[in-house]
């Protein structure tokens, strides 16, 4: 399998992060990173990268997208995980397209609902409420299992 890292942004209701203890919890080898504590990683022992956060006006959270830019070396293997509110595949252009820039190989993304109370939402109470649920959790340990 190799060594994997997955940098991550998950502030507003650490959905992300709870993406991430689960797929931790099946490979506890995997280095999870806090962009918001570290903004200068050497990344180049790792033979797999991942990018992880919530998706904040149609796209990955400005601090992961600079920490990408900063830190992703060249044409390493890389994938992307994404919570929303209302999932969609557009989300993650703005991190691949860094990954594209760096002659990075995609392996894979995945993206589930989440519990959402940004801008308008926060009026009705959110929405996805009380997601990522189990079976979210369950695919995405599916999703690493399966790079």
């Amino acid at each position: 399998m190799g060594k994997t890292a997955i940098a991550y942004y998950s502030k507003h209701h650490g959905n992300t992060k709870k993406v991430l203890d689960a797929i931790k919890e099946y490979d506890p080898k995997v280095v999870l990173i806090d962009v918001t504590e570290k903004h200068e990683v050497d990344l180049t022992g790792y033979d797999r990268i991942g990018f992880a956060s919530g998706v904040y006006y149609s796209k990955f959270a400005d601090q992961l997208l600079n920490f990408a830019r900063v830190n992703l070396p060249p044409q390493k293997d890389v994938f992307f995980i994404a919570t929303a509110g209302n999932p969609l595949e557009l989300y993650f252009n703005s991190v691949a397209n860094i990954a594209k820039d760096k002659q990075c190989k995609e392996l894979g993304r995945f993206q589930c609902p989440a519990w959402d109370t940004f801008g308008p939402f926060k009026l009705v109470g959110g929405i996805q409420k009380g997601h990522p649920d189990e079976k979210d959790l369950q695919a995405a340990v599916e999703f690493y299992k399966n790079l």
